[in-house]
């Protein structure tokens, strides 16, 4: 089972990523596009399951068990589900909950979204409608918790989408970008509109030879395509653009208006797993190289270019992920080490601390209003609130039964000013979407063990040793957590 994400040039064939040091070779072309990884065997249908294929969900998990896999359910809750089969009906099933007290706002599993076709790979919700993509060819539409609608592509693997008004854009494991629109007349039809590059700009572009740029030793390439998996897309709609990076190393920007490649910068030395343009020009990749770096929109002439501006991060473990606080305030980068480091803007980008709560790689992440949350291939979702400077654990969320790969976030219907809550979605390898509603109100760990501590009642579930106070499941000071980042 891959996690679907270069670490260091050289994909882990185990399903837990080894964080340990190894030179960093330039990616290797994938030699069968049936799977997500280059230089992976095949692998074997169902590994590891039995044929009923039942597992344990729960609600959130405010009794964390650092012993226990997350798999194994909360202590709180478990409510056994069973996956379709390949040919039945995709269903949404609703866990029962259990409160952990009538005074404070819940965190709890809403329910999950099953069709045994695929490990998940990719999410994006825009207001009643959830996209989801997998390593087969269809993308998946979700609306009140059925299935919408569903749209095929000519590529499996679908990596990454994200929406931008009309526009669905895809990306793909063949290096191509797909852009798809809603039919006015019937909202639940959607139809290719093109590709990026369009064939026209291929066209015009291939009959000059300085359009092509060496790729790899001996094979060259035009520089407006991508010439491996495009692994990432980001927006910036104020300016029509859209973001590409790809395991070929290069971040591409593409003018949303008319499909044109503006530019494509070799970013990194390794594979980029992730990009994330924020305010002000500023836009941040990060690679299997170890590095987070920083790019600056800037005027030039009549069209804008964009430059290097710092890196942000070098390490052994390779970046994975990346995310910005709603307003730009803070840069998040997990990474195959099991930490979320982090970066706040109105301090020049210094680096914050870090988070550590996961006990594998972390493979995604997302941010919304005052919380930042974390997938893992550990199975978790850690849901961090920032308070300040500091962000504390305020629960995780267990249930899936294979890595966390995918996050999207949505603002809950029922949300108010005076309890913020979002609905959360996590797409995972064991081919399911689970559905969460978070609030903001909702009690961290640290002061649900003091109000139990509190009525003189035990905090099952934690260590004996656990201190309320201690900051391993919180954010670091730069000098607690510097052992992951070398300057």
């Amino acid at each position: 089972m891959s996690l679907d994400l270069k670490e260091n040039g050289n994909p882990n064939p185990n399903p837990i990523p080894n964080p340990s040091p190894s030179p960093s070779p330039s990616p290797s072309p994938n030699p069968n596009p049936m799977y997500s990884d280059p230089g992976l065997p095949p692998p074997i249908p169902n590994a590891g399951m039995d044929e009923d294929y039942q597992s344990r969900l729960s609600n959130f998990s405010g009794i964390y068990d650092p012993s226990r896999m997350s798999g194994e359910g909360s202590p709180m809750m478990m409510s056994p589900w069973n996956q379709t089969t390949p040919f039945s009906n995709p269903m949404w099933e609703r866990s029962d909950t259990i409160p952990f007290g009538e005074k404070f706002p819940q965190n709890t599993l809403m329910g999950s979204l099953v069709r045994e076709e695929g490990h998940i790979y990719s999410l994006a919700a825009t207001g009643d409608l959830l996209y989801t993509g997998s390593d087969s060819k269809n993308i998946r539409v979700w609306k009140n918790m059925k299935e919408f609608s569903a749209f095929k592509s000519n590529s499996g693997l679908v990596k990454a989408i994200i929406i931008s008004g009309e526009k669905i854009f895809t990306g793909h494991q063949d290096g191509k970008i797909r852009v798809w629109k809603v039919a006015p007349k019937n909202p639940s039809i959607h139809k290719r509109s093109g590709t990026l590059p369009t064939l026209k700009d291929i066209f015009k572009a291939s009959i000059k030879p300085r359009n092509y740029v060496q790729v790899r030793k001996k094979r060259s390439a035009l520089w407006i395509k991508h010439s491996d998996a495009v692994s990432c897309l980001s927006l910036n709609e104020d300016q029509g653009l859209l973001y590409s990076a790809s395991w070929d190393r290069t971040l591409k920007v593409w003018r949303i208006s008319d499909s044109k490649c503006l530019e494509s910068i070799s970013a990194h030395d390794d594979a980029i797993n992730s990009v994330v343009a924020s305010v002000e020009g500023l836009v941040f990749t990060g690679s299997a190289d170890g590095t987070v770096k920083v790019w600056r929109r800037e005027l030039q002439g009549k069209g804008t270019k964009h430059v290097f501006l710092q890196t942000l991060l070098k390490q052994e473990s390779a970046v994975t992920s990346l995310a910005v606080s709603p307003l730009g305030e803070v840069i998040y980068c997990g990474s195959s080490d099991g930490l979320v480091n982090f970066w706040e803007r109105e301090k020049n980008l210094a680096h914050g601390g870090a988070l550590k709560g996961h006990k594998l790689a972390v493979l995604c992440l997302a941010a919304a209003g005052t919380l930042v949350f974390s997938g893992s291939a550990d199975k978790t979702i850690c849901i961090w609130r920032r308070e300040g400077d500091v962000h504390n654990c305020l629960s995780v969320l267990t249930g899936h039964d294979g890595p966390v790969k995918c996050l999207a976030v949505e603002k809950d219907k029922e949300s108010t000013a005076g309890d913020k809550r979002w609905v959360v979605y996590s797409g995972s390898l064991d081919k399911s979407v689970k559905v969460w509603s978070v609030s903001e109100l909702a009690p961290d760990l640290s002061q649900m063990a003091m109000m139990q501590q509190g009525q003189g009642q035990s905090f099952e579930g934690l260590p004996q040793s656990w201190d309320v106070s201690d900051q391993s499941f919180g954010s670091s000071s730069p000098g607690r957590s510097s052992r992951n980042r070398r300057e």
